[in-house]
């Protein structure tokens, strides 16, 4: 079984391998039903899924109503106005069958431009605050990709009180001394407030760049388990943040193995040895 860990201010004992939704987009309800019945074996109790990942929120709505309480459910808006985020938060919960969320998260918050607009009056934010008012959410996060995000997540951070959030953390990614200042700072700031911190991205091998993509995942993973089982490994061997698992259902039994098994993080000279052997890019520069 892979351990738990309370999420932030929330009050749950999530796993600290959150299931990332996004494997879900374009698969059938079977492979759906199958992912979901995997999740089950390892204990896996909160799903991250989101209003732009295709089917994913449709996908688990089975299985919600089987289980109606045994997953913390967390999900995404990608919209950036107050019409727009409240109209998605409802079409979530129908999609989804069910009256409220654990979590609403601002999808992506990267671009300063849909920043100053999701978190101004008439804003995105103020659908979610709104919503959670209303009992239809219980808690609000933000997330993001990029190399500049650790750095924005600290100026939403001061915008607003999160109670989550979401952005990159893997061995390569913290060899870029810039990126690892900032992803330290906002950690710092989140263990001050009691702010859930969920990472993505822990087996990205490299972009595909021009490669023939054999993986769902938008970017060059890694295959052999004994490289994930390092890369996963290294993620959990930091204490209290959250792993969110690969965007490739065919891997994701690798990544629960290997979280299962987690004891201790690598030798550093086994990740510098993976770093050059796989050829290992960050993805975000």
């Amino acid at each position: 079984m892979i351990s738990t860990h309370l999420f932030g201010r929330t009050g749950h004992e999530s796993t600290r391998v959150v299931f990332g939704g996004a494997g879900l987009s374009n698969v059938t309800q079977e492979e759906a039903d199958r992912t979901l019945e995997l999740l089950l074996r390892y204990g896996i109790n909160h799903l991250d899924v989101a209003a732009g990942y295709g089917d994913a929120e449709l996908s688990i709505a089975p299985r919600l109503k089987k289980h109606p309480v045994h997953f913390f459910l967390a999900t995404k808006t990608g919209e950036r106005t107050y019409d727009g985020a409240k109209r998605q938060i409802h079409l979530s919960l129908e999609r989804m069958g069910v009256e409220r969320v654990d979590l609403i998260q601002l999808h992506s918050l990267a671009d300063p431009i849909e920043w100053d607009t999701a978190l101004s009056p008439k804003g995105a934010l103020e659908a979610c605050i709104e919503a959670r008012d209303q009992g239809l959410v219980r808690f609000i996060g933000v997330t993001g990709h990029g190399s500049q995000i650790a750095a924005t997540h600290l100026r939403s951070l001061e915008r607003f009180n999160f109670d989550s959030v979401l952005l990159p953390y893997s061995y390569i990614m913290m060899q870029d001394p810039h990126y690892a200042a900032a992803f330290e700072q906002v950690a710092a700031v989140c263990a001050e407030r009691n702010v859930a911190m969920v990472t993505i991205k822990s087996i990205a091998r490299r972009p595909w760049w021009g490669r023939e993509r054999t993986r769902a995942t938008w970017y060059q993973p890694f295959e052999d388990q004994g490289d994930i089982d390092a890369a996963v490994h290294w993620v959990l061997a930091r204490p209290g943040i959250f792993l969110a698992s690969v965007g490739d259902i065919h891997l994701l039994p690798k990544v629960l193995d290997a979280a299962s098994r987690f004891e201790s993080a690598p030798a550093e000279e086994t990740l510098r040895e993976q770093r050059t052997r796989l050829e290992m890019i960050p993805l975000f520069v």
